[in-house]
């Protein structure tokens, strides 16, 4: 059935009340563990002292968060408003060499962050690229430019490059990863297009253009080169509707978010007890569970912040970047569980959707995922954690799929058609809350580790069952009911229903076959949504 399928106020209420009561039970249990514990031997090295007026420690086990919010903030606010005054004078007095300044800013930060020797090799490696994509061969381009980005992860190579980065520069070693890494997807992202570029080639300048447009240098996100050549060189800069309003509230939305989890660091120690392995064992399954929750949440939650800040600063700069990621309070299915849409969208376009075609052969759908998560592998490096990352989203989306075209055969297609929608839209949501933890637990491995995953999943399902297991999946399956709803508002706003046609009328009859009684009609109407598709 479709999404606009609607359920009862009465019913949406009981989820929305379970869903709340249930994650404020699992909090409790959480914040106990965080204050009993506080100062267990295994917390001292992450939990320091935090703000003073609110008289508790703070979890800083996040490097990642604690950079970008401590030491990196001075650089990043001071990097990224020169680059913001400096885009608005040309944007104001010549708006046609807005990319030309992009560029010069980006190389000049560059080289003054990192020096000399770090920009030569950044160079070097655009060099090499858009040399190699004159020969206009799309295997080629590929090859060298994953070989390119295999040398930051394989030694004699990595060694090797990263001399080149020197001085005391505390965050030199991020700098560098982020930057190279990055530096090799934008490279292959322009030679694949100047292969599909008929006429001509893109020049060596519109690549240093792409390359040193600074929001995205260090950290992404990924925009392919055929989006940004063509928002960078709009020659009418014009803003819409209310455009800067919701700039605006964007960036409060995303300093509100920075001050909630700064906050909640200091009365949930969501990451650093994961880390106590002793501890675990003796917390209750729903502490357990809802620590693996919240782990998941709060990542979800960093990466969309993280995002939201330089996606910010780029549409003032009149571009349209990759949008941050869906949090997994709002999603169900494992084609959305990624963390960065600008790689998503990268590899969708160059890899999933070139291999996989139109999608419908079985086998080239396996091949096109084994293929889109080996050059994930690549980019986050091999790593035995990474990998059994990959395989279990790699099989998770395939069987999603598989169960999906499984339950569009007959007889299913018939019993569903014969139920109503709203129970049609039970019986899906049963479904995805299975899904759904499936999410939980494969994801959790990247970001705590195996153990701790093991652990959530024993108590989900061995140890808990029945009472805790049933539980759970009902609180899971009331959140994907929440969600379901929020994406039928959201469907009814984007695509209302039209008002219905009048009826046609009869079809015309061909004077020649009359007599036999046979009518000709003519032919039906094209369905918009096919037409679209093909």
């Amino acid at each position: 059935m479709g999404v606009k399928a609607a359920l009862p106020r009465y019913e949406l209420y009981l989820y929305h009340c379970v869903l709340y009561l249930a994650m404020l039970w699992a909090a409790s249990w959480i914040y106990d563990a965080s204050s009993s514990n506080a100062n267990r031997k295994t917390f001292k090295p992450s939990v320091k002292p935090g703000w003073y007026y609110i008289g508790r420690k703070m979890d800083t086990a996040d490097f990642e968060w604690v950079m970008w919010f401590s030491t990196f903030c001075e650089h990043i606010l001071f990097a990224l408003s020169g680059h913001v005054l400096f885009a608005k004078i040309c944007s104001l007095l010549a708006p046609q060499y807005r990319s030309l300044v992009f560029m010069a800013y980006g190389m000049l930060a560059v080289f003054c962050s990192m020096g000399w020797a770090y920009l030569t090799l950044v160079l070097s490696h655009c060099v090499l690229l858009y040399s190699i994509s004159l020969v206009k061969l799309r295997w080629l381009c590929f090859a060298a430019g994953l070989s390119t980005l295999a040398t930051f992860r394989m030694e004699p190579f990595l060694s090797w490059q990263a001399g080149f980065v020197t001085g005391g520069f505390e965050l030199r070693h991020v700098f560098f990863y982020g930057g190279c890494g990055f530096t090799v997807m934008r490279c292959i992202s322009f030679a694949l297009e100047n292969c599909d570029r008929k006429e001509g080639n893109f020049s060596f300048l519109e690549l240093l253009k792409y390359n040193f447009y600074l929001p995205f240098f260090y950290f992404g996100p990924v925009m392919t080169f055929d989006r940004f050549y063509l928002q960078a060189n709009i020659p009418n800069l014009i803003r819409k509707e209310r455009e800067m309003w919701n700039l605006s509230i964007q960036a409060l939305i995303n300093l509100a978010a920075i001050l909630v989890v700064d906050v909640l660091f200091h009365f949930l120690y969501i990451l650093t007890i994961p880390s106590d392995a002793k501890l675990l064992k003796h917390l209750s399954d729903w502490a357990l569970i809802g620590l693996a929750y919240i782990n998941l949440v709060y990542d979800w939650v960093k990466a969309s912040v993280m995002f939201g800040v330089i996606n910010t600063v780029s549409r003032l700069d009149h571009l349209d970047p990759p949008q941050p990621p869906k949090c997994i309070t709002k999603l169900y299915v494992f084609s959305e569980t990624h963390f960065d849409r600008g790689i998503n969208d990268w590899l969708c376009k160059y890899v999933y959707n070139y291999l996989g075609g139109k999608h419908d052969s079985a086998l080239e759908e396996l091949t096109a995922t084994l293929c889109t998560y080996g050059v994930t592998l690549l980019w986050l490096g091999p790593g035995w954690v990474v990998l059994l990352w990959a395989f279990l989203n790699c099989f998770g989306l395939n069987l999603e799929l598989w169960v999906t075209t499984f339950f569009s055969m007959e007889p299913f297609v018939s019993i569903e058609m014969s139920m109503s929608a709203a129970m049609s839209r039970r019986i899906r949501a049963l479904f995805n809350t299975f899904n759904y933890w499936a999410i939980v637990l494969f994801n959790i491995l990247a970001l705590n580790s195996l153990d701790f995953a093991k652990m959530v999943a024993k108590r989900l399902f061995l140890k808990g069952f029945p009472l805790t297991t049933v539980m759970v999946m009902f609180v899971t399956y009331c959140l994907v009911q929440l969600i379901k709803e929020s994406e039928r508002r959201q469907a009814m706003i984007d695509d209302p229903d039209p008002i219905p046609p009048p009826p046609p009328a009869p079809p015309a009859v061909d004077p020649s076959q009359a007599a036999d009684g046979v009518a000709t009609a003519p032919p039906p109407p094209l369905d918009p949504s096919k037409e679209k598709a093909e």
